[in-house]
């Protein structure tokens, strides 16, 4: 009867089932806290485009420098993969039936997690847990000259 009441191990066998969900929690927090931070980049890069954007001798190629530079700053591995989108003939609504000229900048940025992803391509067998996340983010500004 004491044989069967042995509880030796029983520590040893708990931390053993609860250690990796532990770990996966914490990879994940610094893992989405990474998305998060990079989503963070990628909008100021874009506020930045478009504040270039609106100066009245402005060029597109100005402002993809700027976005580009901005990404690179923001230790972004990547950012030459990054496509940059510059529309400087904006209507931008003012409200009131009011309208004023305005620039967007829409960045888009191919995003992959580097502990998930390999995880996930464990459990799963869909093609679609390889491709990489793809952020967007959008500025729009009113153009000075107006």
């Amino acid at each position: 009867m004491r044989m069967l009441k042995n509880e030796r191990g029983q520590a040893l066998l708990e931390a053993a089932m609860t250690l990796p969900l532990l770990l996966l929690v914490s990879v994940s927090i610094f893992e989405f806290g990474r998305a998060y931070q990079t989503w963070q980049v990628l909008t100021n890069a874009a506020r930045e485009g478009a504040r270039v954007a609106v100066l009245p001798s402005a060029t597109v190629d100005d402002v993809k420098a700027r976005v580009s530079a901005y990404m690179s700053s923001g230790q972004l591995s990547n950012a030459g993969s990054a496509t940059v989108n510059v529309d400087m003939t904006q209507t931008i609504d003012l409200g009131g039936g009011k309208s004023a000229k305005g620039s967007l900048v829409t960045v888009n940025y191919p995003f992959q997690f580097i502990v998930l992803h390999p995880i996930a391509l464990l459990f799963s067998q869909s093609s679609t847990m390889g491709n990489d996340i793809t952020m967007s983010t959008s500025a729009e500004m009113r153009n000075e000259n107006q």
